[in-house]
């Protein structure tokens, strides 16, 4: 019995750290969620300055109440398709820990929806799609309402390098 206790326990804690309020948002169609204490602020879009040598899913940098913020397109960087941005278009302003500690970095979404407090047990892992593909970045699959979030770890979705280069960036 010791052993199964044990592995009982490591769930009911991984179950534990997922649990939360997590701020939705849509990109193609497809809804996601980041944790409500990675978000700084939600702002509407505004003027990017364009950066030059950057990856394509690199919009700029924003000029957010005197501190320079570089933003990314998150449907870029998933490799979905572009979008012409519309009045419901969102920046959101995240923190995410890198190599020189914390930075702040706006992403581009479709739309905001809300904001959801998801239990532990509504939480499941990435399934295993058989191929090997890179799901670090997904924290797990919450189950809502018949459907499915995909709750994003924030500070995954971007590898060390791409950090280094919005740190340079801004």
């Amino acid at each position: 019995m010791g052993k199964l206790a044990e592995v009982m326990n490591q769930a009911v804690k991984v179950m534990g750290e997922r649990e939360g309020k997590y701020l939705t948002f849509t990109l193609a169609g497809e809804e996601y969620g980041i944790g409500i204490l990675k978000i700084k602020e939600i702002i509407g879009m505004m003027p990017i300055t364009f950066v030059p040598q950057t990856p394509n899913f690199v919009k700029g940098v924003v000029n957010l109440r005197g501190k320079v913020i570089p933003v990314m397109d998150l449907r870029l960087r998933f490799g979905m398709d572009a979008m012409d941005y519309t009045d419901r278009t969102c920046i959101i302003v995240v923190e995410i820990t890198g190599d020189a500690g914390n930075i702040m970095i706006g992403i581009v979404v479709d739309t905001v929806s809300e904001v959801l407090n998801i239990k532990g047990e509504d939480i499941e892992d990435t399934p295993a799609f058989g191929t090997k593909l890179d799901t670090d970045y997904i924290l797990g699959m919450a189950k809502t309402d018949g459907g499915v979030k995909i709750l994003l770890d924030i500070d995954r979705v971007l590898g060390t390098d791409e950090i280094s280069l919005l740190e340079k960036a801004a």
